[in-house]
């Protein structure tokens, strides 16, 4: 009896061991097979600014090839990379990709694709060029600064319609967005019921952007816009002498700010709306060129939150460059289709003793 347990306790003991043995065995594989890396593979980078013809380069990047030359001059000590090892992505690539996204509004992975990167890479390209991009926007956004500049700008729209002291016009635009998350997500869904970064504008005759302002949900009122931008209190402190900006009714009327009148009585009344709005067309038409220019305005930005503003900065940054250069209207690509966006202005209802503002401007259209 005392044999036979023996025998069953060392069978059960050398079984044990066994299984246990087996176990490490193959825990031991498993982490040599972790441990060995695995080999690199390296996708094939197409050469994107030699391929091209400069038409169908203009139609994939949305500038022309002497602009990306020049723009990439300006940025290119922060897109540089430390040296070649691990076939590390040009400059003039890195800036060629994150166009391409400007252009279609396509997701980071098809533009990676088209670049010959993994969409990981792609993100941190877009992130980094559009910062460098938005370095330069002191540049080429501004309001006039001189004597002459401001008489320049109130020449070329006075040229319009015949309104006088003008030296812009305001207005804003929904930028849609995916959601960002969060408790605060609905405030960016605009009254049109998607999400949304509702942008502000301030124009001149040449469809250039003299002021932007990105920074606020769709949600938000055009007026509330505006009374917290620095264009506000700019204009409040008398910074362009008696110069004024025009505006649709979603602002309150202002001695710097000419809104249209909602009912107007007479001729010289009508004159006066005719004039102010087809003074203020430019900024309609600007949206329309920038969006044109750079669809994924339109079609809408599919990348975090602060790149995305950024990214909006950027597309009119380089939309001023582009006509600073004389690079003209934007070619159409046929496989982008840009939807139009109806903003309607949010009516403000303004008080009456404002229409003061309007009534020097109606005398002077009454003599006309």
């Amino acid at each position: 009896m005392d044999a036979s347990s023996d025998s069953d306790q060392y069978e059960v003991m050398n079984s044990s061991s066994s299984s246990s043995s087996t176990d490490s065995d193959e825990e031991l594989l498993l982490e040599l097979n972790r441990r060995v890396r695995r080999e690199r593979t390296f996708r094939e980078r197409p050469d994107n600014f030699t391929k091209w013809s400069d038409q169908e380069f203009t139609m994939r990047f949305r500038l022309q090839k002497e602009s990306v030359l020049f723009l990439l001059e300006l940025i290119e000590g922060q897109l540089a990379t430390i040296s070649n090892r691990n076939k590390a992505i040009t400059p003039m690539n890195q800036l060629l990709l994150t166009l391409r996204l400007y252009a279609t509004g396509n997701m980071l992975i098809a533009v990676g694709d088209f670049s010959g990167v993994h969409k990981s890479t792609a993100c941190r390209i877009v992130k980094k060029v559009t910062a460098a991009i938005c370095t330069l926007s002191e540049n080429y956004i501004r309001m006039p600064n001189t004597e002459e500049e401001i008489r320049n700008h109130q020449l070329a729209f006075y040229n319009i319609a015949r309104f006088p002291r003008t030296i812009g016009a305001i207005d804003c635009t929904h930028v849609r967005i995916q959601s960002p998350g969060g408790h605060n997500a609905e405030y960016f869904r605009n009254r049109k019921g998607y999400f949304s970064l509702i942008v502000q504008v301030v124009g001149d005759a040449s469809l250039r952007v003299l002021d932007i302002v990105v920074r606020w949900p769709g949600s938000t009122h055009d007026q509330t816009i505006f009374n917290n931008s620095r264009i506000h209190a700019r204009l409040e402190n008398g910074e362009f002498n008696n110069s004024i900006i025009l505006g649709d009714s979603g602002y309150a009327i202002q001695k710097y700010l000419i809104t249209p009148l909602l009912h107007p009585n007479n001729d010289a009344e009508q004159l006066f709306n005719e004039a102010q709005i087809r003074t203020r067309n430019p900024i309609e038409r600007l949206f329309g060129v920038l969006k044109r220019r750079f669809p994924i305005l339109s079609i809408g930005i599919r990348i975090k939150l602060q790149t995305a503003q950024q990214s909006i900065i950027a597309c009119a940054t380089l939309h001023n460059l582009a006509r600073a250069r004389n690079d003209g209207e934007p070619l159409v690509d046929p496989d982008v289709i840009v939807p139009v966006i109806d903003d309607q202005p949010q009516n403000h209802v303004e008080a009456e003793n404002r229409n003061f503002y309007r009534q020097p401007f109606i005398n002077y259209f009454s003599t006309l």
